[in-house]
């Protein structure tokens, strides 16, 4: 059963980005190569008279990504995906899939839409039909490139969801320093700090439901549809990615939308009330759908310790589920104390479950580490119970 789990997952095989005899290791190169190259075309001539405005941009959006890497480093807790895998995401949005990828095709696309329909129509629909295609299109190629890089390690729909959410985060934070530098721009250096926290400040609060949460379902929905899922659920996989795009074309059409239905309180509702709810409720969806898998193969790789006795069924079962199980079982202890032991058993638990995966199943001396911590903690629990 263990063994199964930690095949069938990867958990604990090593990620190696640089493979010079495997072609997406040269596509991800040229991308992220030709990303930083665009980059620094696009910042380059303003810096100067710029400097400032896009100084602020970049610290306060770096600010402003550490609470999601907190977040992400949450949910990446089942079958963890490495650190550098993941920071090979990041910088894949931030780099390759923005200016490599995204800028490029949305001023193409916008030019055609421009002959054909006006620039009227434009400013109204183009960005909902430009920017979810390509965008979109442009991060799930992280994934797609991951794959080959890694195809033990990326292995179900929640990885390709974690994946996602990553790849996300390096594009919605690199697109708002270019919002934070192009408002300074466009004020022709007029107040530089005062537009780019602006910016910060709006970019902020609808970055809640952006790029991170858009990119993390359309990657989930890219493993159903290309069969990595525990079960063939291709139609699952389509229809998810579909409403990625679909979200983010309403974000980017929210103005045109709310106006045509409401007028300007039209807008209010959809941004404050409608899109975040029903952007939630679809993350919900997918998250619900990707995760059993990962849960199963974690509590299948704990519960051999259920039969030395170091670990409870109970505490397994907590341990591989989500928030709900875990305080479900904390509130199930008798006293502060008690509920304070089963949190650190729980957390400990999941260390023995990284060190078994590390060393593929084997004893080792970190796995007889984190079995010694879980030890020390009940009886740590037991002397003050006596005291």
């Amino acid at each position: 059963m263990r063994s199964t789990a930690l095949e069938e997952s990867g958990w604990g095989t090593p990620f190696r980005l640089v493979q010079p005899r495997n072609l997406c290791f040269w596509v991800y190169a040229l991308g992220v190569a030709g990303g930083l190259y665009q980059l620094v075309r696009y910042f380059g001539p303003g810096a100067s008279a710029y400097g400032t405005g896009l100084g602020v941009g970049v610290l306060a959006f770096a600010l402003y990504t550490v609470p999601w890497l907190i977040l992400l480093a949450y949910h990446n807790r089942y079958t963890r995906l490495p650190g550098d895998l993941l920071l090979t995401a990041f910088v894949w949005g931030g780099a390759a899939a923005t200016f490599w990828i995204a800028l490029p095709a949305n001023g193409a696309f916008l030019s055609l839409y421009g002959k054909a329909f006006g620039q009227a129509w434009v400013s109204d629909w183009g960005a909902g039909l430009t920017a979810p295609i390509n965008e979109e299109a442009g991060k799930g190629l992280a994934l797609i490139l991951l794959i080959g890089l890694a195809p033990k390690l990326v292995r179900s729909p929640f990885d390709g969801l974690i994946i996602g959410a990553y790849t996300g985060l390096g594009f919605q934070v690199v697109e708002d320093v270019l919002y934070a530098y192009n408002s300074t721009a466009g004020n022709f250096g007029a107040d530089q700090a005062g537009s780019a926290w602006n910016i910060f400040l709006v970019r902020s609060l609808t970055g809640l439901v952006g790029h991170v949460l858009f990119s993390a379902v359309f990657c989930s929905g890219i493993m159903w549809l290309l069969g990595r899922g525990p079960r063939p659920h291709r139609l699952r996989g389509l229809l998810l990615m579909i409403a990625a795009m679909i979200a983010h074309g309403l974000w980017d059409d929210v103005a045109a939308l709310g106006y045509s239905a409401l007028g300007g309180v039209g807008v209010v509702l959809l941004m404050v009330v409608v899109l975040p709810v029903a952007d939630l409720l679809l993350l919900g969806v997918a998250f619900r759908l990707a995760v059993p898998q990962e849960q199963a193969w974690l509590r299948d790789i704990l519960a051999p310790e259920t039969e030395s006795g170091l670990l409870t069924d109970a505490e397994v079962t907590a341990a591989a589920g989500g928030w709900r199980a875990r305080r479900r079982y904390r509130h199930s202890q008798h006293g502060h104390h008690e509920r304070q032991r089963a949190r650190h058993v729980l957390a400990a638990a999941n260390d023995l479950a990284q060190e078994i995966a590390a060393a593929r199943g084997h004893d080792s001396e970190g796995v007889e580490h984190a079995r010694s911590e879980i030890t020390r903690l009940r009886a740590s629990s037991q002397a003050s119970t006596k005291v």
